[in-house]
């Protein structure tokens, strides 16, 4: 039976049915329509200035939606810059999902637990640091500029928005062959810190903080470590139960659709579920992706790990580029600056304070934590350099779509601010995302051209094989963490370390040395992942594949 295209009044008549549009308002499907087009226009820009990485797509997309904001603004003779209406729930439900899971997904588990101790340094304790400098410089700073209504709780919203960094910028332009250790701290940094600053965020929100003393202090970080650990718990938890039932039921042998549905609608539901039990989303599909790469990747069949990689992949990809294309608009809405009730002196005193505590902020945890890292290494080999640690400050100075999202957030009420500090709050976030990304980002690999030295492919051993990230086959057996004694490579050991060197460093190579024996023993067997799928992964053609697997298509009849 032939199937009918939809005419156009019925399409919107669906829409309406779902609650997107009013049944009144065909002007939203065009709206939907022109967005699209956006997003398409940008993936093509992206790749006709792909040679050209001064500027990321990032950039690309804020430059692409500001100026269709100024298009707008001029056709609705200064009505609106908006193709869109902002909705909390777009960007916390539909779009930062995608971004954070991917991120779990696609790192690369080898690198991220090797240089573990220093990444949770950058990304947890940092953003602590972070917080508090952000934090007392806007309560002292703000004041005096003409924000006075302020209350503690925005304050210390302020921190851990402008905590949240967006180091996509330099990874685009830094090569993980040549320089392993400064990708690996870089992109775990990046996102961990991202989850620490949400659930931190969520920690204060949750308080409802009108003053601020030590008793504050610590109900503020015992719900941060509550809602931290359960929100892992749980993303480890229904990362393994996906790993278990794809492995016990071999879903594959019906249909490899099933168990590429069931790896994406469990990892969405283990954010929906701490959602329902007002935990870390973010936090939680974040480790549930690096669970399900390191065990349920490893389970299904080889074109369902192709499918899955480049679909998450994907899909991170158009939600980010959503994300900027909305801040680019975002930038021009008259409502917000018309609620602005400074001067445009006191604006930009407030913009450029912002700027120095970014900056301060930023120095003040990664070289003293740096310093920190390389004191528990034992090699020269591992330690973080003056020139790396220059790269990692400048990583972190870029300000993207979380910040943008927290910001929504805490300062606006569907799309509208809540008051004229917020207003200010706002605008000026949206200011420094547009700042940093574009003046940041674009003198990002000219600074690492003049910073970095030429390194070679060995500075951390190979790339990790067989990962989302990097789709290879190798040694079947390489465990998800490895012993420090096989991480340096030197034949020579390093000169005697102190007794607390010694000290600090033995629970990470405690941790490894347990960790493997308890993998290999225990959680593979039962869960699947490398070395234990049960059939074989061998890459197949078409019709091998049928004949591997008769009963692979859903289409397909028995006879």
């Amino acid at each position: 039976m032939a199937m009918r295209a939809l005419p156009v009044g019925s399409l919107h008549s669906i829409m309406a049915a779902v609650g997107i549009v009013d049944s009144g308002n065909h002007m939203a499907v065009v709206a939907v329509s022109l967005f699209v087009t956006l997003l398409c226009a940008c993936i093509v820009l992206g790749h006709m200035m792909e040679e050209f990485q001064y500027i990321s797509e990032s950039v690309t997309a804020i430059f692409l939606g500001f100026c269709t904001g100024i298009v707008v603004l001029v056709t609705s003779s200064g009505a609106s810059s908006h193709v869109l209406q902002f909705n909390e729930e777009l960007f916390f439900i539909y779009l930062l999902p995608p971004i954070i899971f991917n991120a779990g997904f696609q790192v690369k588990k080898k690198s991220f637990f090797r240089n573990f101790v220093a990444i949770m340094l950058f990304g947890v304790i940092g953003v602590f640091i972070s917080v508090a400098i952000i934090t007392a410089g806007c309560k002292f700073m703000f004041p005096k500029l003409g924000l006075e209504k302020l209350v503690i709780g925005d304050y210390l919203a302020l921190g851990t928005i402008f905590s949240a960094t967006d180091s996509v910028c330099v990874l685009q332009v830094l090569n993980q062959d040549d320089s392993p250790l400064l990708y690996s701290l870089v992109f775990g940094e990046g996102v961990v810190n991202d989850a620490t600053s949400v659930v931190l965020f969520r920690a204060v929100q949750k308080l409802a903080l009108k003053h601020f003393t030590g008793m504050e202090v610590l109900q503020i970080c015992g719900s941060f470590l509550q809602l931290f650990f359960s929100s892992t718990v749980l993303g480890v938890a229904i990362g393994l139960l996906s790993a278990y039932i794809i492995k016990t039921l071999y879903l594959a042998r019906h249909s490899t659709d099933r168990e590429i549905a069931l790896m994406t609608i469990m990892a969405y539901l283990s954010y929906i579920l701490a959602e329902l039990f007002y935990l870390s989303g973010i936090l939680t599909v974040f480790f549930c992706g690096i669970v399900m790469s390191h065990y349920t990747w490893h389970n299904v069949t080889e074109s369902s790990r192709v499918t899955t990689k480049h679909g998450f992949a994907t899909m991170s990809f158009i939600a980010e580029t959503f994300i900027f294309l909305y801040v680019g608009m975002d930038a021009l809405d008259v409502d917000k600056w018309n609620m602005v009730q400074i001067t445009a002196g006191n604006y930009f005193g407030l913009f450029m304070t912002l700027i120095v505590l970014i900056l301060v902020g930023r120095a003040a945890f990664v070289f003293p934590l740096s310093a920190l890292s390389n004191y528990m290494r034992k090699s020269s080999d591992t330690k973080i350099t003056f020139r790396q640690q220059i790269m990692i400050w400048w990583a972190g100075l870029m300000r993207g779509a979380v910040s943008i999202a927290l910001a929504f957030n805490q300062f606006t009420s569907s799309g509208d601010a809540k008051s004229p500090e917020y207003a200010a709050a706002i605008t000026i976030t949206i200011g420094i995302v547009l700042f940093s990304l574009t003046v940041f980002g674009t003198a990002t690999k000219p600074l690492m051209h003049w910073v970095l030295l030429p390194t070679s492919r060995s500075e951390l051993g190979e790339s990790e094989p067989n990962t989302p990230k990097d789709f290879a086959f190798a040694d079947f057996h390489v465990p998800l963490l490895l012993g420090s004694s096989q991480q340096t490579g030197s034949p020579h050991p390093g000169p005697r370390r102190s007794s607390l060197a010694v000290l600090l460093s033995a629970p990470s190579n405690i941790i490894h040395d347990g960790w493997r024996s308890f993998d290999d023993g225990y959680m593979r067997p039962l869960f699947g992942g490398r070395g234990f799928v049960p059939y074989n992964t061998d890459v197949l053609t078409n019709a091998e594949d049928d004949a591997a697997y008769p009963f692979h298509s859903p289409f397909h009849s028995r006879s």
